[in-house]
């Protein structure tokens, strides 16, 4: 598992193989890394889904830093990106000599976890944590804010059942 400490020592890292090259990257986190390092809800993260600049640079950097801080090859990955599919505001969090992190606001963050609405991984407390963050209280608010950045055919059915349940789960608590 990778600590917010890890992750920003790897990214050390890999500014300092970008210096030695001369060149600059840019890297997008989103998921777990965004959770852990930005809103700290979470203590670790398993690896860093992100989109990154220039690609196969970052990506073979990446690889080298792998080796020599012992983590696993796959630590930055992009296959994420697949996901990403409007404009967003980009909030940028470290700026390094070469290299320059950013991520997606925290609406278009909700809106991606709401996407993927994964039970078997740290999502619902992800999606629990933003909607709490936007002050969010109704599924109609949650879904217009995903409709913003995915067209409604191809919001899941999941996501709905997603979304209803935990909602539903938030208004018991509250009686």
């Amino acid at each position: 598992m990778l600590t917010k400490e890890k992750i920003n020592a790897l990214f050390k890292a890999l500014n300092h193989k970008l210096q030695e090259k001369g060149e600059m990257g840019e890297i997008g986190i989103v998921g777990g890394a965004a959770m852990c390092l930005v809103y700290n809800v979470r203590s670790s993260t398993k690896d860093v889904d992100a989109i990154f600049e220039p690609a196969s640079t970052i990506r073979k950097l990446a690889a080298q830093v792998a080796e020599e801080q012992g983590v696993d090859e796959d630590w930055l990955n992009d296959a994420v990106k697949g996901f990403l599919v409007k404009d967003f505001n980009r909030i940028f969090i470290l700026n390094l000599s070469h290299l320059k992190i950013w991520t997606p606001d925290s609406r278009y963050l909700l809106a991606m976890k709401c996407m993927s609405a994964r039970w078997d991984t740290h999502d619902q407390d992800d999606v629990k944590f933003l909607i709490g963050l936007l002050e969010l209280t109704k599924k109609e608010q949650v879904f217009e804010l995903i409709e913003a950045y995915y067209p409604k055919s191809q919001i899941p059915a999941k996501t709905q059942f997603f979304i209803e349940e935990l909602l539903q789960g938030k208004r018991k608590k509250k009686r």
